[in-house]
């Protein structure tokens, strides 16, 4: 379990810098720099833990598993967020700033559908790892 924690933690830590890159790129910063926190790889690796949720509704429809993996990963994030800011006075993807669908600065509503694709992703790993990696 210890390895695929790391895997998804830097799974998670690779698509954040590109994301933030993308993000550069869509303000004209050619130099596309990426980048991510310390903070985000154990976060990422807590996607482990959500293997079980992705054998439990593997065959529903693939509309309503991205829903469950919507609300999962809000729910990690908000969860990470609140935690984080009791521990450490702030959070470091604070959303306060950046759209009116920002909860509490911990999650961004409208990320719902890259939260929905990026769910429907981690199934695809976790069937990948699922054989190379048991329990």
């Amino acid at each position: 379990m210890m390895i695929r924690f790391f895997i998804y933690g830097l799974l998670g830590w690779s698509l954040e810098i590109f994301w933030t890159g993308l993000g550069s790129f869509s303000r004209g910063e050619w130099r596309l720099m990426g980048y991510t926190y310390l903070w985000m790889l154990p976060i990422y690796g807590l996607a482990v833990f959500l293997e079980p949720v992705h054998d439990y509704i593997r065959h529903w429809s693939w509309i309503v598993r991205g829903l469950v993996w919507v609300v999962a990963i809000f729910a990690v994030e908000y969860t990470a967020g609140w935690v984080l800011k009791i521990l450490t006075g702030s959070v470091p993807w604070d959303y306060t700033w950046a759209t009116r669908y920002s909860v509490n600065g911990f999650i961004r509503l409208d990320y719902a559908p890259v939260w929905f694709i990026t769910g429907l992703l981690f199934e695809r790993i976790h069937d990948f790892l699922r054989p190379l990696l048991p329990r």
